[in-house]
């Protein structure tokens, strides 16, 4: 997939805040519902020109990661700090949703399966084999 121009998107320039202020701020939501982060990273990609921001944490003894993506700019300081921005609004709201629905529900895109990858990143038919085993008690096939 290919990403959009930093800034076509919201939150493009609207703050002075630094990254690492955005990401404790979503840490902050995480940890106020019960969470707890097991780590945070930014990354560059340097050959292929990417870099992304990554956090992963647990809830009620699930496990979820999220890899923000910086998008595409000139101005790589702005952008950076609007992918931060991004990735808090998204926490924030998925916190407030799994007050509500659960942890699983809110942030099933992020959750960690068994085999390390999140529910994002398996294919449809993968995800039709596998969730229901793991959302109905059954053993995966490796005996967990």
């Amino acid at each position: 997939m290919e990403l959009p121009d930093a800034e076509d998107l919201n939150y493009w320039k609207t703050s002075q805040s630094s990254p690492s202020t955005w990401i404790r701020r979503a840490k902050d939501h995480i940890e106020k519902i019960g969470g707890r982060v097991l780590g945070e990273a930014f990354g560059r990609e340097e050959a292929a020109g990417r870099a992304a921001y990554m956090l992963a944490f647990e809830i009620a003894g699930e496990q979820f990661k999220i890899v923000w993506p910086v998008l595409p700019s000139d101005n790589e300081r702005a952008a950076r700090r609007q992918a931060a921005t991004m990735l808090y609004h998204d926490v924030k709201q998925r916190c407030i949703s799994a007050q509500v629905l659960g942890a699983r529900q809110a942030f099933f895109a992020y959750w960690r399966l068994p085999d390390g990858r999140t529910a994002s990143e398996m294919s449809a038919p993968e995800l039709m084999e596998v969730v229901p085993r793991l959302l109905g008690g059954r053993a995966l096939p490796d005996g967990r």
